[in-house]
């Protein structure tokens, strides 16, 4: 089974092909924020790169958020309008869950952290299971100081990966059980999304185009802004 990975949710955009043999071949461009004119090209791309042809594809999977409000809206269009031009289902997975899943093989408490701008932060917390990781809180928008105090508490090893710990990483860096993953993991990949998504797939858990939905946490600052015009 063929698996079209799409990540926007962050500055970087990134696509990727695989199946039960894994990752086939992975795109991604991180110094362009220009998500709709990079995503296309990408995809056409690495499934050239992998020998697959786009009516090959069997699933449509798409990070559906938290996170950059234009590049989630590109990437879940991208992504729907492939799924229903290919009669294919969909899956929807949290660019937190991909952020936390390459550091399934520590033993800290993970904190996944996207930088939400504004000076907030997308998280949730993870624990590293067998093949896998746990999620223990829901995805939330909290402020860097709110999460640094909360983690001064713990009396346990904490790893935060993220764009957002990177940006505010003088809050976590004072605290002395804490470490940063560090830059390289600082994106979700699409290459986690395509792995997440293989096994979901194969218990067929998925769901149509229209189903999908993308998970914002908070109003975009057109809405507040039409929002305090109106007032």
């Amino acid at each position: 089974m063929i698996i079209l990975g799409i990540e926007s949710a962050t500055a970087r955009a990134a696509c990727a092909i695989g199946g039960v043999e894994g990752v086939l071949a992975s795109v991604q461009v991180t110094r362009s924020r220009r998500h709709a004119e990079t995503l296309v090209p990408a995809i056409r791309f690495a499934c050239e790169s992998a020998q697959i042809a786009l009516d090959e594809i069997r699933v449509v999977a798409v990070d559906i958020g938290p996170g950059l409000f234009t590049g989630l809206r590109v990437g879940m269009a991208t992504a729907n309008g492939l799924a229903q031009g290919l009669g294919v289902p969909m899956i929807g997975m949290s660019s937190l869950d991909l952020l936390a899943f390459p550091l399934r093989h520590t033993s800290r408490l993970i904190v996944a952290a996207i930088d939400a701008r504004r000076g907030e932060l997308y998280t949730a917390s993870y624990r590293a299971t067998h093949g896998g990781v746990q999620r223990l809180t829901e995805p939330r928008l909290v402020t860097p100081e709110a999460l640094a105090a909360e983690l001064q508490v713990l009396d346990e090893r904490v790893l935060l990966v993220g764009d957002g710990a990177e940006r505010h990483a003088l809050f976590f860096n004072a605290l002395d059980h804490a470490e940063l993953a560090g830059i390289g993991a600082a994106h979700p990949t699409a290459e986690a999304l395509v792995e997440l998504a293989q096994p979901i797939a194969v218990r067929e858990e998925y769901v149509t185009p229209l189903e999908i939905r993308p998970l914002y946490l908070r109003r975009s600052d057109a809405e507040l802004n039409w929002e305090r015009r109106g007032a």
